[in-house]
C-alpha cells in the first residue's frame, strides 16, 4: 500500500503534467509532439507561476491585514539569474517537476537554458541584492526590491583575437515570462524646466513649469521564499513617453518638445550603466537614478496613504527605505520635495520623517565610486531638488561651522555641495538613520577614514553587517551532488538553518566521507570541462588544479597580479628543463567596463599569456590559461562548484566585503587572498591552516598611501623574475604587437599623471603571493589532506549565508515583523 506522501506526490505529478499540456494547447496551440523548446519552457513557467501568484495574493493580503512594516530596497542592480529552477526549488517541487519532465521526455537542463538571464545587474552589488531578496522572502519579512527595467543589460562579452568585444544584451527580446505590469501604479517623473514663485495669502508656493515628463510604468517579478508561502516582489520601472507626446498637436514647438520627451523616455530605461566618461553619459546616469527614486517614492507614499490614511507622520513606523550604495541617494531630497510640495509639511517636519525612514549601505571606499554630480547639471535637470539640496547643505554647513569654526577644508569634505559638485555619499550619510559597512573591516575603515568626521558627530548611525549569500542557489541549486552528500551526513536542517553546516566539520576525519567529497569535486570539474567544450570549444583537463579568479575586472582586484605570476611560472618552465610544478588550469572570468582601457588591456594580456603557453609543449603540459566569456549567474553555477582554489587577491582595504569568496568557500574551494573585506572573517572561522593569506595588511597599506613612500622601481631592480616578466610586456615575447602592454608597464613602474607608481601594490605583494602559491602547489599533491581542508571550508560557510545577514539587518536597522501565515 502506498503511503499518503507517495499518493500526494503522484497526484502532484499528474496535476503538473496536465497543467503543462493544457497550457501548451491553450496558450500556444501546440501539442507535446510539435511544441518548440521555447513553447515548452513558457508552459512550464506558466504552471509554476500560477502557484506563485496564488501565494503572492495571499502574502499581500496578510501584509495589509497585519499592518506590517515594509522594507523598500532601492538598488540600481539586481543580478537575479534565471528564475525557473530557483522558484521550483523554493516551492519544494524539484522532485515533482523532474518526474513530470522525465515522463514527458523533456530534459530539465534544456528548459533552463531557454530562459534569458535578466540584464538587471552586473556584479557583486546586484547579486547581493538578489540574495537579500531571497532571504527576505524566506524569513517572511515584507519587502519590495525597486530598480529600473533596463531594456539592455551591461553587454554580452565576447573574446575575439584575445580582446573583449561588447555586444548588445537584449535580454527582453522574447519577453520576460515572470513579470506582471502594474499599470495602475504608473507615475510621472519630471526633468528640466524652471521654478516660478507664487505668493498666496502670505505663503510662498513654488511651481515647476516647462518640464519634460517621463512616465514610470512598473513591472513586478515575484520573489519566492524557500519552504514558505511568503512571496515578495521586485518592482522594475520602465520609462516611456506620456501619451500627450505620442500624438502631439501639430505645432512645430509642441512637436519638437514631444520628440524630446520620447527620446528622453527611450534612453532612461534603455541600458544598465551607460558610460559616464563624458557629459552625456553622466547626465543619463543622473536621470536614471532620479527616475528610479522619484517613481519609487511616489508609489511608497501613495501605497501608505491607501493603507493608513493621509497622515505621514507615522511613515517611519510602517516604512523603511534602504538605499543600496549611493546610486539611489536622490531618494533623500526627493522625499523632502514630495513631503513639502505635495503633502504640505514644513521643512523641519519633513526632515524629521526622513531621518527616521532612510537607511544607507556603503559598498566601497574607492573615491571614484563615491558618486559626485556636477552642481550645474543637477540645477538644470532637477531644479526643485537642487534647491532642496542647497538648503540641506546650508543648514548642515551652519552646524559644521559651529563644530569646526574656520576649518573650511574640513567642512568642505563633509558638505553636500562643495567645489561645484554634489557629493552623494555625504548626502546619504546625512539623510540616513543608519549607515553600514558590509564587513567588519570595512565598517572600521568607514569610521576611521572614509566617514571619520561624520562618525565623530553622528556615531550612533554607524554599524557593520557582513555580507552573505543564499546557500539555496549557491549550494543546493548549483551543486546538487554536494548537497546530497551533506544531507546524507547531517540531514536537511541546514537548508533553513545554514549555520548547521558546521556539523560537517566532524566528517573531515571520516575517510569514506573525504573520498566521496573528492569524487564530487572531480565530477563537478568534469561537468565544467564539458561546459567549456560545448560553449567555447575549449578543452580543459580535469586532472589539473582548477585555479579561478572570477569577478569584475578592476585594477584593485588585481587580475594583473595573477597574470604576472603565471608569466613567472612560464619563464621558470621555459628557462629550466628540470623545473616542474603541480599542473594547474588558471580560469579567469571578468567584464571590463567598455571605457576602462587598462582593464581591457589586462584581459588582452591574460589571453595572450594563454596563447603563449599553448605554443610551448613543455609549458602547456603544466599550465593552462582560459578565459570564460560573458560571466553570468548561470556560468557561475557551473564554475564555482568545480573550483579548487579561489583567488580573492584585492589590495587590502579596497574590497569592502566580497561575496564571490563566500560562494567558492561554500563549495569547497580553498581561498588564496589578502586580509581584505570578508576574507578576514573567513580566515577567523576556518583557521590559518585552511586558507592561504598573503600580502600587506590594511594598516600597512594605509600607511603607504599616507606617506607615499612606496617605490615599485626598487622591487623591479631587485627581483630578477619580476624584471624579466615586465620587460616581456615590451619586447614582444607575450604579443608580437609593438607597445600593446606599454601602458601596464608604465603604470606599475612610473604611475599615472604624477600619481604613485603601482597604486594597487601589485609588485609589493608579488613575493608574498608567489610563496603562498608555492604552498598551494605543494599542498595539492596530498589530495586527502586537501579535501579535508575543503570540507572545513564548506562546514564553516554557513555563517556567510544571507539569512544571517538579513537577520542582522532586521535586528539592527529595519525592525520588521515576519508575516504570520497561521489562520
Amino acid at each position: 500500500m502506498q503511503s499518503n506522501d507517495t499518493q500526494e506526490l503522484y497526484a502532484e505529478i499528474e496535476r503538473i503534467k496536465q497543467a503543462i499540456l493544457g497550457k501548451l494547447q491553450r496558450h500556444h496551440g501546440a501539442t507535446l509532439k510539435d511544441a518548440t523548446p521555447f513553447q515548452l519552457y513558457r508552459s512550464i513557467v506558466s504552471t509554476v507561476r500560477d502557484q506563485i501568484m496564488a501565494q503572492l495574493a495571499d502574502s499581500r493580503a496578510r501584509q495589509k491585514d497585519q499592518y506590517s512594516r515594509k522594507l523598500y530596497y532601492l538598488s540600481v542592480e539586481f543580478l537575479l539569474g534565471r528564475s525557473l529552477h530557483a522558484n521550483i526549488l523554493n516551492l519544494l517541487a524539484t522532485d515533482a517537476y523532474q518526474a513530470v519532465l522525465t515522463e514527458l521526455g523533456i530534459r530539465m537542463e534544456d528548459m533552463l537554458r531557454e530562459e534569458s538571464e535578466p540584464g538587471l545587474g552586473n556584479g557583486g552589488l546586484g547579486r547581493l541584492a538578489a540574495c537579500f531578496m531571497d532571504s527576505l522572502a524566506t524569513l517572511r519579512l515584507p519587502a519590495m526590491g525597486c530598480t529600473i527595467r533596463y531594456e539592455y543589460g551591461l553587454f554580452r562579452q565576447r573574446i575575439i583575437d584575445g580582446q573583449q568585444v561588447e555586444l548588445p544584451d537584449n535580454w527582453l527580446e522574447f519577453g520576460n515570462a515572470w513579470e506582471m505590469p502594474a499599470l495602475e501604479d504608473s507615475v510621472e517623473v519630471h526633468f528640466g524646466g524652471r521654478l516660478e514663485e507664487e505668493w498666496t495669502d502670505g505663503k510662498l508656493t513654488l511651481n515647476h513649469v516647462e518640464y519634460k515628463t517621463v512616465m514610470a510604468v512598473p513591472y513586478d517579478m515575484p520573489i519566492t521564499g524557500y519552504s514558505t508561502d511568503m512571496v515578495n516582489t521586485l518592482r522594475m520601472w520602465r520609462a516611456r513617453a506620456p501619451k500627450s507626446s505620442e500624438q502631439p498637436r501639430f505645432s512645430p514647438e509642441l512637436y519638437a518638445f514631444a520628440v524630446e520627451e520620447r527620446e528622453l523616455a527611450e534612453t532612461i530605461s534603455g541600458v544598465l550603466y551607460p558610460e559616464d566618461n563624458n557629459y552625456e553619459g553622466k547626465l543619463l546616469r543622473l536621470k536614471q537614478q532620479y527616475f528610479l527614486t522619484s517613481a519609487t517614492l511616489q508609489y511608497i507614499l501613495a501605497d501608505f496613504k491607501r493603507t493608513y490614511g493621509n497622515d505621514l507622520y507615522d511613515l517611519p513606523e510602517k516604512v523603511v527605505i534602504h538605499i543600496n550604495d549611493t546610486h539611489p541617494a536622490m531618494a533623500i531630497p526627493e522625499l523632502m520635495r514630495l513631503l513639502m510640495d505635495q503633502e504640505g509639511y514644513g521643512w523641519d517636519e519633513a526632515q524629521a520623517i526622513i531621518l527616521r525612514t532612510v537607511a544607507y549601505t556603503n559598498h566601497t571606499i574607492m573615491a571614484e565610486a563615491l558618486e559626485k554630480w556636477p552642481e550645474e547639471m543637477v540645477r538644470i535637470q532637477l531644479p526643485r531638488v537642487y534647491q532642496i539640496l542647497e538648503e540641506i547643505n546650508r543648514r548642515f554647513c551652519d552646524r559644521l561651522w559651529n563644530l569646526y569654526p574656520g576649518q573650511w577644508d574640513r567642512i568642505a569634505k563633509l558638505a553636500i555641495i562643495a567645489y561645484n559638485q554634489v557629493h552623494m555619499a555625504n548626502l546619504a550619510v546625512w539623510g540616513s538613520f543608519s549607515v553600514n559597512g558590509v564587513s567588519q573591516l570595512h565598517g572600521e575603515i568607514l569610521k576611521r577614514d572614509t566617514f571619520h568626521d561624520f562618525y565623530r558627530i553622528m556615531p550612533e548611525k554607524f554599524c557593520a553587517i557582513t555580507n552573505g549569500i543564499t546557500h539555496r542557489r549557491w549550494l543546493m541549486l548549483a551543486n546538487p551532488l554536494l548537497t546530497a552528500l551533506v544531507e546524507d551526513a547531517i540531514g536537511d536542517g541546514w537548508r533553513e538553518e545554514p549555520e548547521r553546516l558546521i556539523e560537517l566539520k566532524r566528517f573531515k576525519d571520516d575517510a569514506a566521507f573525504v573520498e566521496k567529497y573528492g569524487q564530487i569535486k572531480r565530477k563537478n570539474k568534469e561537468r565544467l570541462a564539458r561546459w567549456f567544450e560545448r560553449e567555447q570549444g575549449v578543452i580543459i583537463k580535469p586532472d589539473f588544479l582548477f585555479d579561478v579568479q572570477a569577478k569584475r575586472l578592476h585594477e584593485y582586484k588585481r587580475q594583473l597580479l595573477n597574470a604576472l605570476h603565471i608569466m613567472v611560472l612560464y619563464n621558470r618552465i621555459a628557462d629550466d628543463p628540470e623545473y616542474e610544478i603541480t599542473p594547474r588550469c588558471f580560469i579567469f572570468s571578468a567584464k571590463a567596463a567598455p571605457s576602462y582601457r587598462r582593464a581591457k588591456q589586462i584581459i588582452r594580456l591574460i589571453n595572450a599569456i594563454g596563447a603563449m603557453i599553448e605554443k610551448h609543449p613543455r609549458a602547456r603540459a603544466m599550465l593552462q590559461v582560459v578565459f570564460l566569456e560573458n560571466y553570468s549567474v548561470s556560468a557561475a553555477e557551473i564554475l564555482i562548484p568545480a573550483t579548487e582554489l579561489s583567488e580573492q587577491i584585492s589590495t587590502a582595504t579596497k574590497e569592502a566585503s566580497g561575496t564571490g569568496n563566500m560562494k567558492f568557500m561554500m563549495n569547497g574551494a580553498l581561498t588564496i587572498g589578502t586580509m581584505d573585506g570578508a576574507n578576514v572573517e573567513m580566515h577567523d572561522r576556518v583557521g590559518s591552516e585552511n586558507i592561504y593569506i598573503f600580502g600587506a595588511r590594511a594598516q600597512e597599506v594605509e600607511q603607504i598611501y599616507a606617506t607615499q613612500s612606496y617605490q615599485s622601481i626598487n622591487i623591479f631592480e631587485r627581483n630578477q623574475e619580476i624584471r624579466k616578466a615586465l620587460n616581456q610586456l615590451l619586447d614582444r615575447t607575450v604579443l608580437p604587437e609593438q607597445g600593446a602592454f606599454q601602458d601596464i608597464y608604465h603604470s606599475l613602474l612610473f604611475g599615472d599623471y604624477g600619481g604613485m607608481p603601482d597604486p594597487f601594490l601589485v609588485l609589493k605583494d608579488f613575493g608574498s603571493y608567489s610563496m603562498a602559491q608555492q604552498r598551494v602547489g605543494s599542498d595539492y599533491k596530498n589530495q586527502k589532506a586537501w579535501n579535508k581542508r575543503a570540507i572545513v571550508n564548506t562546514a564553516m560557510s554557513g555563517w556567510f549565508s544571507s539569512d544571517r545577514a538579513i537577520h542582522e539587518y532586521n535586528q539592527l536597522i529595519w525592525k520588521l515583523d515576519p508575516v504570520d501565515f497561521e489562520d
